[in-house]
């Protein structure tokens, strides 16, 4: 391809591994792999001394250490920006632009461009990219009646017909701001007897109630707290400067309480979860300080030499709903995940588990709860992308096979495929490029194309330790191609953890992986998470007594049912 070729070129002159001196003094740089090096000295091998041979085959070896080391500079580099400025997006076609960025090229209305873009396969969507008055769900509808006609009228325009009510009213969207904590004072007249001194109070309304802070309040500090990653210090700030205090000992204060009378469904919510046919799950690193140094205090006696603590995400498909759970301690993914498991039903099949190919993600359970592993493949795919700009040909390459794959998977997604049609749908279209891959991987190595020690060798050895299982959507129904899902669901940690930076006891951490879980299993599942954590709230005692009827899926019917017991 064109873009190849350029990347190629300005890769020539930007990564030389020897430099040849010029008539002008100056040097060329070209390009010699480790093989190429090996028979130049074996040629020269004849005219050195078994000492000099030594010494310059130690200089061969020393280049070709730090080549490779430099390769890895580079990555380490690229990792760095990411974690400084934020990854971007790994598209392969946005893979061919930075290349072409770093290697100093342009990629505009050239005859070689033209032909590497890819075609179009998405419609480019209509409008102005403004919300509709449909996506506003949660919004305060507002009935506004005709001021002179209403249905029969007969029509002022023609005067003949009748007037009647359109399917679709008109619809007008306005936003009001207000604080997110709102309060009200209320002020009961007092009145005194001028004789007897007697004081007499106005009674307070009855929608008033006896709590200072209703359900609403409770459930949007848990909502921005666990939510959207606001400290409670932040919130305090921001509700002190609109003159309605809220101190952040007062919002754990709140938080704690509406916990505790919520377990039930978060328990429920984890005895659902392990009759899942798919677990996603891995971890973040996360802080306790009262589990940090040599003197905490574990609640867990058999972990308590550890030093790590971890956030671990767990997401369990089961049917049509997804659910999330997050828990916090020195436990790891796969150890949390083996808790979960436990209360799986044994009559029920083995689950499919998808997760990275860190041994601490696999649980170690009984041989009638273990799980059929899958591997993610976007975690092999990254390797590449991350060393592509030291080895664009071979890493395009495989893109280009995996942009394949997933454009399948989509397209199977897109027809509302069963996992039986999905995976004959992925025999027929992906298997013979996986294959292909693979015999390529192989290639490399067999053939000593790649260093096996070099940053592209360890991508390629990644992929082909773990062949088996990241592979495995082409012979199990239902097997996912990566982990996205749950990398995604970690993200409210990570969000947790980069502003309000840790968690100060195991009972906070408790707390915050209650809300956490509960919050994003409504996300998942297009649930309103304010209107299903305030409900919770308002009814605590039914919620102990069915905890299953009250999941974000069904506590709607459950109110309903409430509303009319008929």
């Amino acid at each position: 391809m064109g873009t190849l070729r350029k990347i190629r070129k300005a890769r020539q002159h930007r990564e030389p591994v020897v430099a040849k001196p010029q008539a002008d003094g100056g040097t060329e740089p070209i390009d010699i792999d480790r093989q190429e090096l090996e028979a130049i000295l074996e040629h020269a091998r004849a005219a050195l001394s078994e000492d000099e041979y030594t010494k310059l085959h130690a200089a061969m070896e020393t280049l070709v250490f730090l080549t490779a080391e430099l390769e890895k500079k580079r990555v380490s580099v690229q990792r760095l920006k990411q974690l400084l400025f934020g990854a971007t997006t790994e598209t392969t076609r946005q893979v061919m632009d930075r290349l072409l960025d770093e290697a100093g090229q342009e990629d505009k209305s050239t005859e070689d461009t033209v032909q590497d873009q890819e075609p179009q396969t998405r419609p480019k969507p209509q409008g102005h990219g403004r919300n509709g008055a449909g996506a506003y769900g949660g919004a305060e509808k507002v009935h506004v009646p005709h001021p002179s006609l209403k249905p029969g009228d007969p029509c002022p325009s023609c005067h003949k017909g009748t007037v009647y009510e359109s399917v679709q009213p008109g619809r007008v969207v306005r936003i009001r701001g207000q604080t997110p904590l709102g309060a009200t004072v209320y002020e009961l007249q007092k009145l005194r007897c001028h004789l007897c001194g007697e004081i007499f109070t106005a009674e307070a309304p009855p929608e008033v109630g006896p709590e200072k802070y209703d359900a609403e309040s409770a459930s949007m500090i848990a909502l921005l707290k666990y939510g959207s990653g606001l400290p409670f210090n932040r919130l305090e700030r921001l509700q002190g400067s609109l003159g309605i205090p809220l101190p952040a000992a007062t919002q754990w204060e709140i938080v704690a309480r509406f916990a505790a009378s919520i377990p039930p469904a978060h328990e429920e919510l984890i005895r659902q979860a392990a009759q899942g046919q798919i677990f996603h799950n891995d971890d973040t690193g996360m802080k306790v300080l009262s589990l940090l140094g040599p003197s905490h205090k574990a609640t867990d006696s058999d972990r308590s030499d550890r030093t790590g603590v971890f956030t671990s995400g767990i997401i369990s498909i089961l049917g049509d709903h997804r659910i999330a759970l997050f828990s916090t301690g020195l436990r790891h993914a796969g150890e949390n995940l083996a808790a979960v498991l436990q209360q799986r039903a044994a009559e029920l099949e083995r689950p499919i588990q998808m997760c990275d190919a860190l041994t601490r993600n696999v649980p170690d359970l009984p041989p009638e709860l273990h799980t059929i592993v899958a591997n993610c493949l976007t975690h092999g795919r990254r390797q590449f992308v991350d060393v592509a700009t030291n080895f664009p040909t071979e890493c395009l390459y495989v893109l280009e096979i995996l942009k394949d794959v997933y454009k399948n998977d989509a397209k199977a997604k897109d027809q509302q495929m069963t996992p039986e049609q999905r995976l004959a749908f992925h025999k027929t279209h992906s298997e013979s490029q996986m294959n292909k891959l693979k015999e390529w991987l192989t290639a490399q190595i067999e053939e000593r194309r790649v260093e096996p020690n070099s940053s592209l060798g360890t991508a390629i050895r990644y992929m082909r330790n773990h062949w088996e299982k990241l592979t495995l959507f082409l012979r199990q129904p239902g097997a996912p191609l990566d982990n996205n899902i749950c990398e995604q669901a970690l993200k409210k940690a990570i969000l947790h953890r980069k502003n309000a930076y840790f968690y100060k006891t195991e009972n906070g951490a408790h707390v915050g992986d209650l809300f956490m879980s509960l919050i994003h299993t409504c996300e998942l599942n297009s649930v309103n998470a304010f209107e299903y954590l305030t409900t919770l709230h308002k009814h605590a005692s039914k919620l102990s007594a069915h905890p299953d009827d009250w999941m974000p899926w069904n506590y709607k019917e459950t109110l309903q049912k409430l509303a009319d017991p008929v």
